[in-house]
Formats: structure tokens, C-alpha cells, sequence
């Protein structure tokens, strides 16, 4: 394992006698997103939990930003890189991830109700392209189709870029196109967990804003 940060833990913004917001928003929104497609949280002992986001081993860079997020945000808690077969687990040990994400319950997310609470909701409202980045970051890919047209007799082949986002969460999924609708970009679907971003202009957009992952 790969320690990162300092050894004493800060103090949680959210569970204070006056709660407010995370001090860095665009990182929590990121976070959220990563969070909310390979992120879960377990209870360890002394009711300390631990933040455990899957990362697949082909993304070092989006390694890099995962872990970079979750010490923005408990930035006086060690965070962890844990490799597995094919990818690493950054993970962070905090009394307070309950309360940083309270979406946290028993089961699979897709089994339960996921709803963002006010503060969630306004933050991802004021950064939705950190959201959008850390769900395409965690469920999501940017790819490239071809098809092929027969033109004054000549086949030719034809390659476009677009985005994909899959998930099983029917919540999650509309927490996604809320977004992708706030920042102006066309989606459809291409089925009940899989979505599609296929429009030139619209995955100009992306582009400027998400990009493939690195």
C-alpha cells in the first residue's frame, strides 16, 4: 500500500455545530461522481469508516486525481493505494465519510433509493462538470465508432467519437442526465443502463470538459 498525507485526522465540515460545505466544492463534486459509480464505504472498528473507490490500472492519471480529490478532502487523513488484480483501491479511513456522503447504506446502490441532499445538490448545480467528469471517470468512456458509406460507388469508412455511461441505478442515472442537461449537452438512451452522447457539438463539450480517460 502507498500511504499518502498526514497523520492526524481534521475536522468535518458537515457534522459541526454549524455544518457548511466541503472547503474545496470542485473536488468534492468530482469525488461525488467517482463516488457514486465505483465508490463505496465500510464500517471498520471504533466507528472509524473506510472510503474505498475502485480504479482501474489502465487509468494512472485518473489514479492520480481519484487520490488527489479524496486528500483535498479529508486533507489531514492518510489516503491509500491498494492494488488488486487489474486495478487499485484508493482508500481513505475517516469517522466522517457518512457524513461527506450520505448516500451510504446497506446493499448494492442500484437496490436502494440514491437522492442527493440540498447542500449535495447545490454544489453539483455550481461545479456540474466535475460531476460529470467523476461519473464518466468511474462508469463512463470515450470511444470511437466507424461505419461505413458507399459514396459515388466507393465504400469508405467513416470514424466518430462519442461518450458512453453505463449504470444500473435508474437514480444515478437521472442525477447524470440532470447534469449533462444543465451544461447543455444531448444525450439519449441507448437502453434502460446505457447512455449515449453522439452529437458533434455535443461531444465538443465533453471534450473540453472531460476527455478521455488517461
Amino acid at each position: 500500500m502507498e500511504p499518502l498525507g498526514r497523520n492526524h485526522a481534521s475536522a468535518c465540515p458537515r457534522c459541526c455545530d454549524l455544518p457548511r460545505d466541503p472547503e474545496n466544492p470542485a473536488a468534492y463534486a468530482y469525488l461525488l461522481g467517482l463516488y457514486l459509480g465505483d465508490g463505496c464505504i465500510s464500517s471498520a472498528r471504533r466507528g472509524v469508516y473506510f472510503l474505498r473507490i475502485a480504479c482501474a490500472d489502465a487509468w494512472p492519471g485518473l489514479i492520480d486525481a481519484c487520490a488527489d480529490a479524496v486528500q483535498i478532502i479529508r486533507p489531514g487523513n492518510k489516503v491509500f493505494r491498494v492494488q488488486r488484480q487489474g486495478c487499485q483501491y484508493v482508500t481513505c479511513h475517516s469517522k466522517h465519510w457518512p457524513c461527506f456522503f450520505p448516500q451510504h447504506g446497506p446493499g448494492k446502490k442500484h437496490e436502494r433509493k440514491i437522492a442527493l441532499e440540498a447542500w449535495q445538490q447545490k454544489i453539483v448545480d455550481d461545479y456540474p462538470w466535475e460531476f460529470v467528469r467523476g461519473l464518466i471517470h468511474s462508469d463512463g468512456c470515450r470511444i470511437t465508432n466507424w461505419t461505413t458509406r458507399r459514396v459515388n460507388g466507393e465504400l469508405r469508412r467513416y470514424e466518430y467519437p462519442r461518450y458512453f455511461f453505463t449504470n444500473l441505478s435508474a437514480d444515478i442515472m437521472g442525477l447524470f442526465t440532470t447534469a449533462l442537461d444543465l451544461v447543455g449537452v444531448e444525450w439519449r438512451m441507448a437502453n434502460s443502463r446505457n447512455l449515449s452522447v453522439a452529437r458533434r457539438a455535443s461531444v465538443a463539450l465533453m471534450d473540453a470538459h472531460v476527455g478521455p480517460k488517461y
